[in-house]
């Protein structure tokens, strides 16, 4: 049953494999998929005004529960009028649960989703230096709070309450994000009370629509879980895709958590294969070319990743002939634009040279232009792949940029 207000439709298949076009349509507009979703963790793409974020091309913007509850609040952000109106982002938003901070500040593991763990298997797992911040039981999760300290509790019911109130077209169940060192026993406990927490979270989500009939109708989407467990995988895609509440279901699914990015591909198909045909898939967390590739030729609609924003902040620059960085000595006398031929702002205006100077001298401004071009990238990357599945060219498009962003590993 389609939400009032939300609706997706398949217009292109990918031959010989789950990839699609198609479009997502909220009540603040649609988004043409594939697409990537730029972050705006705090409600604000760091460094960028929102004005420039639409003119490199986004058609959305995700923002983070755990970090808007934080701070200003919630409440506020709802007395504003929800998270658009708050930034200034006329156009369609998504919220986070909350369900990433269980593994970032529970595990204390980088803003990184495709993992490689070597083998390792430890249900007390925590990165070096890192004090456990997140501790997760069957009602929820504890979170000590990463700016003052003070405890917070999460669980299905708040997290709903909180993405109400941020407003957001597009909103996502709570779940527990494991990492890939989790034993297999502690998957499979996981998975099942991430279903649990799904059931909680349609029940919350409807009531509170209900009584907030006056707001925007929001979509609420099911996280499925698993790690590089195949029947794990498909037994949480399964489980929701056949879950009802009053008669509704959830409107679209976040293939969620940890991936081994060797298998992520392969465990995408495991999720797709398991979900209805007319629903959207967002793949939480992804954003690098080869990951991007692998997902949308396997049926994933849209992707958000702080990763564009977050190195472009180190001063690294995402080409067409892979990634260097802009602030080392061979760019110190450079006058072309980071990337020969790219529209962006930063590309049209500035030269490396200059980037390298911001870079040196500390300036703020390094971090905004190196930005507007790391999401104009990456934005643009997705758009082509959009286009090509269209045009019968996907494979033949992968292929070339694919090779030639490999060919070299900087420059």
């Amino acid at each position: 049953m389609t939400s009032p207000g939300f609706s997706f439709d398949v217009t292109h298949r990918l031959d010989g494999a789950g990839g699609r076009a198609g479009v997502i349509h909220t009540p603040h507009g649609d988004i043409e998929t594939p697409a990537f979703v730029v972050v705006g963790t705090k409600a604000t793409v760091k460094a960028v005004l929102p004005e420039a974020v639409a003119d490199l091309g986004a058609q959305a913007v995700l923002a983070n529960a755990y970090h808007l509850y934080l701070q200003p609040g919630a409440d506020i952000v709802d007395e504003a009028g929800g998270v658009g109106r708050f930034m200034n982002w006329p156009g369609p938003t998504f919220t986070d649960s909350g369900g990433f901070q269980v593994m970032s500040l529970g595990a204390g593991f980088k803003k990184v989703l495709a993992m490689d763990t070597k083998g390792l298997a430890d249900d007390d797992v925590i990165a070096d230096g890192k004090e456990r911040k997140a501790h997760v039981d069957e009602d929820g999760v504890t979170f000590k709070s990463h700016l003052d300290g003070t405890p917070h509790r999460f669980s299905p019911e708040v997290s709903m309450g909180i993405q109400h109130q941020l407003g957001a077209d597009i909103i996502f169940a709570f779940d527990e994000l494991t990492t890939l060192m989790n034993t297999r026993a502690y998957q499979e406990s996981s998975v099942e009370r991430t279903h649990r927490w799904a059931e909680r979270c349609l029940a919350e989500h409807g009531r509170l629509t209900a009584e907030r009939a006056g707001k925007p109708h929001q979509a609420l989407f099911g996280v499925i879980q698993g790690a590089q467990y195949e029947d794990l995988r498909r037994q949480a895609a399964r489980g929701l895709a056949e879950l009802e509440a009053g008669g509704r279901g959830f409107d679209g699914f976040g293939l969620g958590g940890a991936l081994e990015k060797e298998n992520l591909g392969t465990i995408i198909s495991w999720m797709v294969d398991e979900l209805p045909e007319d629903k959207p898939r967002h793949l939480l967390g992804i954003s690098e070319p080869d990951d991007l590739f692998a997902a949308v030729e396997r049926g994933a609609d849209t992707f958000d990743c702080v990763n564009p924003s977050r190195v472009a902040r180190n001063a690294a620059i995402y080409t067409a002939d892979g990634r260097y960085n802009v602030n080392t000595a061979r760019h110190r006398r450079s006058f072309m634009p980071l990337e020969e031929g790219c529209d962006c702002y930063t590309c049209t205006h500035y030269t490396r040279a200059y980037l390298h100077h911001l870079f040196k001298g500390k300036e703020m401004l390094s971090s905004t232009l190196a930005t507007i071009h790391n999401e104009r990238f990456t934005v643009r990357l997705v758009d082509r792949m959009r286009e090509a599945i269209k045009a019968g060219e996907f494979y033949a498009f992968r292929d070339e940029f694919l090779g030639r962003y490999y060919a070299t590993s900087s420059r």
